[in-house]
This record gives structure tokens, sequence and C-alpha cells, in this order.
């Protein structure tokens, strides 16, 4: 739900943002002024989106930096100052940033989460047992509902600019609708047997399902139990069972459980997977096309059983 807040509030908001951030950086220096509308998001995999649909028209910048674990993530004075500074804020929801509240409190800014419109899937087991998966981004189908919501936000902040927004966000979704198709005739050619996605995280569960995949993981939600010996045992028996010829996981977290399940089982430990943050610009996903792309050719050469 869009939030607003009056001038007066946002003033006191950029007041103190500006203050707290001055007494950790020890300067009150000011960057170089933009003109264009100003918009903050909770991470780079949708900063990243944001910019494909926006273009030039308007600036997109990401609280979180690239390699950051969003989970428990700890909003600094700098990250107070952007949001107060905001002309709209993008987050996504379904209990991701659970730093949020703490956040967006700060700032007047139009408010639009993601996921609006996401069929939720819950999570399985630990402490969050019940409560929606928020990772949903990583389905390419899910991907579409996102792209929809930041070119419909954007076009009510700057209408002056709604056709380019709608233009760029066509393109977009044509190289995203691109990927999907991959990825599901690529499936389709494993044996049946071998359409498992086993990984550290349970950050693939809209992924698995949308792809026809059967899905286990180690544990969760990062920052949930990591990687105790009851979940390396479950693990372990599912990939057995099911002859599961690769385990994976993701460039955020320690890879030491998965590392053991293949161990014991003759599975290979597939490349690192990206999820909850994209790389720096040189780095091998700068992108969230980059991201869903190295995901899906690791997926299925580690169930290929090859090297890509």
């Amino acid at each position: 739900m869009a939030k607003f807040r009056t001038p007066t509030t946002r003033n006191a908001s950029l007041a103190l943002a500006a203050l707290l951030l001055a007494s950790a950086c020890g300067t009150g220096a000011s960057e170089p002024a933009d003109d264009r509308k100003q918009v903050v998001t909770t991470f780079t995999v949708i900063a990243d989106m944001a910019r494909a649909v926006a273009g030039d028209a308007v600036a997109v910048e990401s609280i979180t930096k690239p390699g950051t674990e969003i989970h428990e993530y700890e909003p600094t004075p700098s990250d107070l100052l952007k949001g107060a500074k905001a002309d709209l804020v993008l987050d996504n929801g379904l209990g991701l940033e659970r730093w949020f509240d703490r956040f967006v409190q700060r700032s007047e800014a139009r408010h639009v989460t993601l996921t609006a419109g996401v069929e939720p899937m819950p999570i399985r087991s630990g402490q969050y047992e019940g409560k929606a998966n928020p990772h949903a981004w990583m389905s390419p189908r899910n991907a579409r509902i996102y792209v929809t919501n930041i070119r419909d936000a954007l076009s009510h902040l700057d209408p002056a600019h709604a056709s380019e927004f709608h233009a760029n966000a066509d393109s977009y979704l044509r190289r995203i609708d691109e990927i999907d198709q991959y990825l599901r005739q690529e499936l389709a050619k494993l044996p049946p047997q071998h359409r498992a996605l086993v990984t550290c995280e349970g950050a693939f569960s809209y992924l698995a399902r949308d792809a026809g995949l059967r899905e286990a993981y180690l544990w969760p939600v990062n920052s949930d139990e990591e990687g105790t010996p009851q979940q390396i045992k479950d693990t372990t028996r599912f990939v057995r069972d099911n002859a599961v010829p690769a385990v994976f996981c993701e460039s955020t977290v320690n890879d030491k459980a998965q590392q053991q399940v293949a161990t014991e089982t003759g599975a290979r430990l597939g490349e690192k997977l990206y999820v909850d943050s994209l790389s720096e610009p040189g780095g091998p996903v700068p992108t969230y096309l980059d991201l869903l792309r190295h995901d899906a050719e690791a997926v299925v050469t580690g169930l290929n059983g090859g090297d890509r």
C-alpha cells in the first residue's frame, strides 16, 4: 500500500537522517544535484529491474550493495538519508526485508511492494514455517509481475515518461521470457528422476514449482538454523533416494554442509547459484537477467552431469 507523509514530516526526516549521516561520516558534504525523480529499492535485484524499466528518465539506487545478505541487513545513517530523500520506495515484501519498517518510517515517499499479485508459497520448515517464502523473483513467471508493478509505479511517479516505461518493460519482459523458455526446454530433456533441485537455502521454491522440479534444501531461510546434522541427514536421504546428480549452494552462504551432502551421496556440487544479490559490474551476474541465465544454465548443466 502506498504511504504518504506531510512536507513537515519529510523535512524532519531529512534533517534527522542528515544529522545521523554527518555524525557517522564526520562531514556534511552533499552529492551533486540530480533533477530526476529518485527511486530507492531495498536490494540490488529489484534495483536492476527498475533501471531496465526506467532507462535514463529516473534515478534508481539500491539500499543494499552487491553481495549483501538481505534478510538481516541493518540500515545505515546513509540509507536513512536516501529513504528520506526518495520520491518512490520499492520493496519485495513477503517478509524478505525484516528491517524495512524501520527504514521506511523515515520516508514520506510512495511505497510500492513488488510482490503484489504474486501467489505466495509457504515456507515448509524452520522457525518461519507457514509464512510466505519471499524469493518470488527467482521465478521468471513472477518476474513478469515485478516488472509490471515497476512499470505502473514509475508511470504514476513520472507520467511524462510513461510511454517510455511501457516500451522498456515490454522489451525487458521478452528477454525474461527467452530465459524461461530455455530453462523449460532444457529441463524437459532430462530423465524424470533427475528433475530435482537441491540447494542450501529454500530460495528456489517458485522456480522449482513453475519449472516442474522437485525441491529439497538444507535450511528454509538464511539466518534460520543452517547446516544442522538433521538437515544434512534429511537432504542426503533425498539425494540418495532420488539419484539426484548434482546439488547446489548460493553465493552468499557457506557451502560446507552441502559439500558434505555431495561427498556422502556421490552427487556433484554444482556451480554457485545467485539469489539475494547481484555481483559487482565485472562479476558473473551484474544484472538480473544475468542472474536468471546463470542459474538456469548452472542447474541444467549440473543435472545433466556436465561442466559448462
